[in-house]
């Protein structure tokens, strides 16, 4: 399984190119790909959403929310920052997440890399 982040998943769905939108497309064909909450509260909130893509999204497996995911995610926030990172609050859900479940992220985010060096995320 892998995750996606909501920076790729957008450009899968408008038809942009590159590493990211690859994976996002082979992880969908072989049904790997999962979404964390952030992600899907993320692209909901676009007004312009579409049926089509709404079903997409919909269909796609959610990482579940464990026990004392806040607390941690919190902490992984103030560590990533202490280090003089950005750590921004979604990307801090989005990162403990995956830590949680040790899924990969795809993303074309570069903030994620202090979570990468700081916490140990495995970016795709």
């Amino acid at each position: 399984m892998i995750a996606v982040d909501t920076s790729s998943l957008i450009a899968y769905l408008s038809g942009s190119t590159g590493h990211d939108v690859e994976a996002v497309d082979v992880a969908l064909e072989h049904a790997r790909l999962v979404l964390p909450p952030v992600v899907v509260a993320e692209l909901f909130t676009d007004p312009a959403l579409t049926g089509p893509v709404s079903d997409l999204l919909q269909a796609i497996p959610r990482l579940e929310v464990l026990s004392g995911y806040w607390e941690r995610a919190g902490k992984l926030r103030a560590h990533v920052a202490s280090k003089g990172r950005k750590a921004r609050l979604a990307d801090s859900l989005i990162a403990q997440s995956c830590l949680d479940h040790d899924v990969g992220l795809v993303t074309r985010d570069a903030d994620f890399q202090g979570f990468r060096r700081w916490a140990g995320l495995r970016l795709l």
